[in-house]
């Protein structure tokens, strides 16, 4: 968060199990209003509310991203790798970079 925008990280699972993409989108820091008249406020807003917004792992908003697979994972370990494999995709050295995105 900065003093003009919120940046939005969520994760959103597969309906039928086993994976999960996160999505990454900005949201002005008073929230957002729908394009129906619901507004909704900067602490309950998600990156499903925003129209435009990117996917973990893709080089475009038009890109589905990559989704996690956990579907076969039984040990710590294996759920520990999926977990490593997010972190190594999420750029936390800039503090922007989320916002970067959009410009």
């Amino acid at each position: 968060m900065n003093e003009k925008n919120i940046e939005l990280i969520t994760f959103q699972f597969n309906k039928w199990g086993g994976s999960f993409v996160v999505e990454l989108a900005v949201c002005p820091i008073q929230g957002v209003t729908m394009d129906f008249g619901e507004n909704i406020p900067a602490n309950k807003v998600t990156a499903h509310d925003i129209d435009k917004r990117f996917r973990l792992g893709a080089k475009s908003e038009d890109e589905d991203g990559i989704w996690f697979d956990y579907e076969n994972a039984k040990t710590e370990e294996d759920f520990e790798k999926v977990a490593l494999n997010v972190e190594n995709l999420l750029n936390i050295s800039d503090s922007l970079w989320i916002s970067k995105l959009f410009n």
